[in-house]
């Protein structure tokens, strides 16, 4: 997936009603946060924030242009009216480059089991994992493929992959998926 940007302006009114014209231009209004706790406000645009916030998961880096100074972020959380369906504000954290951040993901599987189609039941055990990485190495999903796992057998932490940069910090004899047999 190539990488998502979107386009900000540095704003100086704050307040509610500075909030509201902001809303009616079509602009977002956003701060922007970083390692070491400082803040800066800025303002997005409506429909381009849509459209990456929308199809992004909370590990996906984004491009974030600030006044044409660009930096790697993560949309921490968006403000969302639900009657309007219309995003009020967002929140972006850019992460120190050389520093790994602690992440819980969930785990999807692909694939039917072997077991399975020979009759047995997939039982899900743990449905995330802890894993410590530089921003720009944390994956975007955690997807395993479980269709050679047969009757019996079971997929642990330890069996999985991640890449390199990658430290899955949830113990490595954890049980994922086992495949039971029929009762």
């Amino acid at each position: 997936m190539d990488q998502m940007v979107i386009n900000a302006k540095t704003r100086v009114t704050v307040g509610k009603k500075a909030a509201k014209t902001l809303r009616t231009t079509g602009r977002i209004p956003a701060v922007v946060y970083n390692s070491k706790g400082e803040a800066v406000m800025v303002d997005v645009d409506e429909v381009e924030f849509n459209k990456v916030w929308r199809s992004i998961t909370k590990t996906t880096l984004v491009t974030l242009n600030v006044d044409g100074k660009s930096s790697d972020v993560f949309i921490k959380d968006a403000e969302y009216n639900i009657r309007t369906d219309k995003v009020l504000h967002a929140d972006f954290f850019e992460p120190a480059a050389d520093k790994k951040l602690k992440v819980k993901m969930k785990v999807q599987y692909s694939g039917t089991p072997a077991g399975v189609l020979k009759g047995g039941y997939m039982l899900k055990h743990v449905p995330e994992v802890i894993i410590k990485a530089v921003a720009k190495n944390i994956p975007q999903r955690i997807v395993i493929d479980v269709s050679k796992i047969n009757i019996g057998e079971r997929l642990c932490v330890k069996d999985v992959n991640l890449g390199d940069g990658v430290e899955v910090l949830t113990p490595a004899e954890t049980c994922l998926v086992s495949i039971s047999p029929a009762r």
